[in-house]
């Protein structure tokens, strides 16, 4: 049964929501509707994007046949915790294949991964394919979300379609955390 959430939510009252609970909590947003579901709960083709324990960025470029690259919408540094959130899109057409939000942990990364993640040109799954960085993913939820006014503007929706994302970890081979992000992914 979905574990439902109104739309008056709190960030900290959703912590299958972080970090894109402090994006919306810095603009004094409230968070959209959202409902933890499990993986089998999850429609095609969402199920085979995102009821995986591995990396989005790869998964993404092969379904839709394209390399990914990334537009960042908001940024925030405290001390070596990078907090981004972003939009992936495919390279020539431009359009949108993930919303989300990261929360990257700089001082785990070797000084070449660190370079390219502050360059914010390259998703971090492709920064961890290039820099050859063993890691494994660890998905802590899945959810649907009603897209609220501000994921219409940026994935370019009505208010009020219900998208499905997850929630995961990816970690280092000493199971310290490298990242922690929220998915949605557009219809």
């Amino acid at each position: 049964m979905p574990e439902s959430i109104p739309n008056s939510t709190t960030a900290s009252a959703v912590p299958y929501a972080f970090p894109l609970d402090e994006f919306y909590a810095r603009s004094a947003l409230p968070l959209p509707k959202i409902e933890r579901i499990t993986g089998d709960q999850m429609p095609e083709p969402y199920r085979g994007l995102l009821v995986h324990e591995t990396d989005m960025t790869p998964t993404l470029e092969k379904f839709h046949g394209a390399e990914i690259h990334l537009e960042i919408l908001n940024r925030d540094r405290r001390a070596e915790a990078y907090f981004r959130e972003v939009l992936l899109r495919l390279n020539g057409s431009e359009k949108a294949v993930e919303f989300g939000a990261n929360k990257i942990s700089l001082l785990l990364f070797p000084t070449k991964a660190r370079q390219l993640i502050l360059e914010e040109r390259l998703p971090l799954g492709s920064i961890l394919r290039h820099c050859e960085i063993a890691h494994s993913t660890r998905t802590k939820a899945f959810f649907q979300v009603e897209a609220d006014a501000l994921i219409g503007r940026i994935l370019g929706l009505a208010p009020g379609l219900l998208l499905y994302g997850r929630r995961a970890t990816i970690l280092d081979p000493q199971q310290r955390p490298l990242s922690e992000i929220v998915e949605i992914l557009p219809p």
